[in-house]
Order: structure tokens, then C-alpha cells, then sequence
């Protein structure tokens, strides 16, 4: 089934923002990449504010139902490392380059308090689905386990681009493991 307009100027807007940043990426060039005319564009989206909206609300979408999915199909016990594990498929798949959020609210900071409280929010939705996996996992007694995860993802979210995302994630995720043996009192 052929991708509605709207549905190809989200993914096209989405791969342009990503690869060469918000402000930098024009409207004749997401028009012209997603092969349409402008009008189209405005049909859909009352302006690039709206469309970069739309584009952080579809990907972060995308990236809930990842985790969600991960943390379901999880054994007893093992909802938090498979949240960082979705986490890290999601790096290698979507984000080699980093997170399109972090770089929304560097871009956005002064410029959109909605986009940035947008993408600010999505950074916390990570640390509640965190919390989340680690209550499942019978962790939460450990005061800060969950925000000392988030900050070993974020941190991953950038290492990707340096270190690659093999080496990256492969730390991140032992890091992850040292952090729940921890929390466990089991010495790693």
C-alpha cells in the first residue's frame, strides 16, 4: 500500500531533519525530497514548527512502543536489561548519529519552547519506562538505580557516533548489568 502524503512528508522530513538538523533543512527541500509541492505540505502541516512536531511525536512513538514491546515479551526479572537492550537496537537501527530529541532541544532551546518542552519530554518518558522496568524487576528499592540507567543511555546516544555503536552499546550495556548486580548485592 502506497504511503499516504502526509505519512511520506513525515518520513521524509524525519531522515532530512536528522541528517542535516532542523534549521539548516528548509521547506522546498523536504518538499522536493518527498517529491510533492508545498501546498501539499501545508495541507498537512500549518507550518515547519507543526511538521517538526509531527516528526518528534511519530518517531517517539515508534520508540515507546520499542520498549513497550521489549518489556513485555521480558522474562521474570529481566525487564530492565531488556529495556536497555531495545534501547540499544533502537541506537544501532535509527540513531547512529545520535539522538534526534538531544538534538531537538539544542536546536529548539531558544527558539520554540514547545518543540523543546516536546523533546524534553520525551527524555523524561525514557526515565519513567526506566522506573517502570525497574519496579517490574523488584529493583525500586534502590534509590536512583533508574536515573543512574537513563544517564548510561544518554550517554550511549553520543558514544554511538564516536565509538560505533558495537562498542558503545556493548559498554552501555555492561555498564547496565554492574549497575542492577549492584542494586542486587550480587558483586559483578
Amino acid at each position: 500500500m502506497p504511503a499516504s502524503k502526509r505519512d511520506q512528508l513525515l518520513a521524509t522530513a524525519e531522515r532530512l531533519f536528522y541528517e542535516q538538523g532542523f534549521h539548516a533543512t528548509g521547506i522546498d527541500r523536504i518538499v522536493a525530497a518527498a517529491g510533492v509541492v508545498r501546498m501539499t505540505l501545508y495541507n498537512h502541516f500549518a507550518s515547519k514548527e507543526a511538521l517538526v512536531a509531527a516528526v518528534l511525536q511519530a518517531r517517539h512513538e515508534r520508540f515507546l512502543a520499542s520498549l513497550e514491546a521489549a518489556m513485555a515479551a521480558a522474562a521474570p526479572g529481566q525487564a530492565t536489561l531488556a529495556l536497555v537492550d531495545a534501547h540499544g537496537d533502537w541506537l544501532e537501527r535509527y540513531s547512529r548519529h545520535g539522538c534526534i530529541m538531544a538534538k531537538a532541544m539544542g536546536e529548539f532551546a531558544e527558539h520554540s519552547a514547545e518543540i523543546h518542552a516536546m523533546a524534553a519530554g520525551a527524555k523524561a518518558d525514557l526515565l519513567a519506562r526506566l522506573e517502570a522496568a525497574v519496579a517490574r524487576d523488584g529493583l525500586d528499592h534502590q534509590a536512583g538505580l533508574a536515573r543512574r540507567l537513563f544517564l548510561a543511555l544518554e550517554g550511549s546516544n553520543t558514544a554511538v557516533a564516536l565509538l560505533g555503536p558495537e562498542t558503545a552499546l556493548a559498554d552501555t550495556r555492561a555498564l547496565a548489568e554492574t549497575l542492577i548486580a549492584t542494586a542486587r548485592g550480587v558483586t559483578p
